[in-house]
This record gives C-alpha cells, structure tokens and sequence, in this order.
C-alpha cells in the first residue's frame, strides 16, 4: 500500500472569492496584489495566487489536488467595475451585501446560470452557491465595511462550456458552464463528497419534476437503459454509493425506487455491499454457488473470480432463473435499507442489464 501523502485543494468558490478580494482591493486601496489569503468557512485560511490581467481584472487557477475533479486546472477570472455590465447571457445578478455596500455578481463566459427548481440557487441566478457568496462577503468586509458602493462583478471560467460537459449541469438545469462551488473551501482528496453533493443535487430537481418516482443507476449501460424508458430527470447515476445515495433521498417523498444495474453490481447489492466498488470487497462466490445449487439444484465445483464465468456455465433458462433470484434478493435488500433509513418509499423494483 502507497504511504503517499493524498494532496487537498481549494474549491472554486475559494478561487472565485480570491480573484474578487484582488479587485476590490485594486479598487478600494490602489494596489496590486499577487496572492490573497481567503478565510474559509471554518475561519481556517488559504493562500491562493492570482494575477492582474486588466484594470480590476484578475485571475487564478485552480490548483491540482487528489481528488476526482474535472475543474482542476481551471482559469478562473473576475472583472469589477462600477456600471452595470452589458451583452451577457440573460440572468439575474447574485448579490454580495457589506454593510451600505453591494456587489452584484453575473455569470461570464464558463459559468453557468440556472434555469430549473429544486437547486440552492434560484432559478435565472449565476450558478454561484451559498456558501461561495458567503465566502465572498466574509473576505470583503474589512475592504469594504465603512464604504457605501455599488459594484459590479463578472465571474468567469476559460473552457468552462467545455468543463461542464463532463458534470450533471446540463441535466439539472445550469447552462452555460461549469458551478462556483464549496461548502468548506477544501478539496478533500478522494472523497465521495463532490460525487453525493452531485447526487443531492440532481434529487432536488428530481423532486421538482416529479415527486413520485425516482430511477438509480448504476453503470453506463444501465443508464443508457433507463433514458429509453424514463424521464431524465427522475434518472440517477449513483456510481457506487448505493446506501449512500439511499439516503439522500430522507428529505424528499419520492414513492417508487427504480434501480438498476448490471448483474455484478446487483450481486453486490444482493449480499448487502453498500458500496459496490471493488475496494470494498468482491462477490461471495461460494454463497453463488450455494444460490444455484438450493434453488436449481446446480452442482459447480470449480473456482469463479467473475460472474460472468459463472453466467457462462448456464443455459438460457437456468440463467434468467438465477438474475430474477438475485434481483428480487437484491430488491429485499433495498426494502431492508429503506427501512432502516426511515425513507417514504412503497414500492422497489430492480432491472438487471
């Protein structure tokens, strides 16, 4: 096992937060500043580098870390100035108040703007969370605390159109690039936080649309299965986070669960794997066997390390025999988890493709 250290980043609402303190502080005291030291929700602080690229015009990129993030490397920037901006996507401006002060913040070229319910954001406003304008108000107190302004910001993302592609914005409504995101100002190396924060936030547009039904996938076959069978929205792909998932749904009363995968994953979820990545263990492949022997009296001696090794020993009727067993003793596990997460649903059903 490797001893390497896993290296953590900044979210981009800390990038975003720099590259506004910079312009402020050009336009508040003069000066040009080549790092900003933010303080983090916590009250932890972070040194982030940013570079004047015009007159309160700054810019600073998103440094590498160990987690799976499709912004790392992104350029983010910032202009401010004192007149409203003009030719921008349509929006509603966030706004960043300080005392008799105020800031309002637009979606530039690479950040997306909202467009459904069911988000932290409401709809027609810059993809920019809470917590970022949080971040951004707590850092701009001490510019701007005995002034009485009116500003104007434009946050934006270099690709960001492109970097989007690779997340669920699209899907639940932000369009045209990527988020301004973070709700500690820390990337945390391969965690699953950025994963289930995505979840959380397809489920609430999910809800919006339609509160009665909601479709977990798992794999890219499954989901390519349930777009020809279900709304997008109610679909999510969940990865590996099974349990995890199941329990993001506590806010919400969605009352049919659809879940599917393909039939190593539902094998998995069969022997109550939470979490069906490898790391976490493989199938149990003398209990397959013990399976298939109790209820179709099929005898296999030999030694198994995939399912499909297994599937290729049987016929075409002994094998759609033993995929409903293992969907249906997966769906008992699903009833059991919802239980034990106090969760609203009625009805289960499991699709092995």
């Amino acid at each position: 096992m490797s001893n390497k250290k896993l290296k953590s980043g900044y979210t981009t609402g800390t990038h975003a937060t720099a590259v506004l303190v910079a312009a402020l502080n050009e336009f508040v005291n003069g000066k040009e500043k080549n790092s900003i030291e933010v303080t983090l929700p916590d009250d932890k602080t972070a040194t982030i580098k940013v570079k004047r690229v015009g007159k309160l015009h700054f810019e600073t990129i998103k440094g590498d870390n160990d987690d799976i993030d499709v912004t790392k490397g992104a350029k983010i920037s910032l202009q401010l100035q004192s007149t409203p901006p003009k030719a921008l996507k349509p929006q509603k401006p966030s706004t960043v108040t300080v005392g008799s002060s105020i800031i309002f913040l637009y979606a530039g070229d690479g950040v997306g703007v909202v467009t459904k319910k069911g988000l932290k954001i409401a709809p027609n406003h810059p993809a920019i969370n809470p917590t970022p304008l949080s971040m951004m108000q707590k850092n701009s107190m001490d510019l701007l605390k005995e002034k009485n302004l009116q500003l104007y910001a434009i946050v934006s993302v270099e690709n960001g159109e492109e970097i989007a592609k690779q997340t669920a914005n699209a899907k639940v409504g932000v369009i045209g690039g990527i988020s301004i995101l973070g709700t500690k100002g820390i990337v945390k190396p391969v965690s699953a936080t950025a994963y289930l924060e995505s979840i959380k936030a397809e489920l609430g547009v999910a809800a919006e649309e339609n509160p009665d039904l909601i479709v977990f996938t798992l794999g890219n076959t499954a989901y390519d299965y349930a777009n020809k069978h279900f709304h997008e929205s109610s679909i999510i792909e969940v990865g590996n986070f099974v349990y995890d998932a199941l329990a993001l749904l506590k806010p919400y009363s969605f009352q049919k669960l659809i879940f599917i995968t393909a039939s190593a994953k539902m094998t998995k979820v069969a022997q109550a794997f939470k979490n069906t990545h490898n790391r976490y263990g493989s199938i149990d492949f003398e209990q397959v066997k013990s399976l298939l022997h109790s209820h179709q009296n099929i005898r296999l001696d030999e030694d198994f390390s995939t399912l499909k090794g297994v599937l290729e020993t049987l016929d075409t009727k002994q094998k759609e025999l033993f995929l409903k067993l293992i969907a249906d003793m997966a769906k008992k596990q699903l009833q059991l988890w919802a239980k034990e997460l106090h969760l609203q649903i009625n009805t289960i059903k499991t699709v092995i493709v």
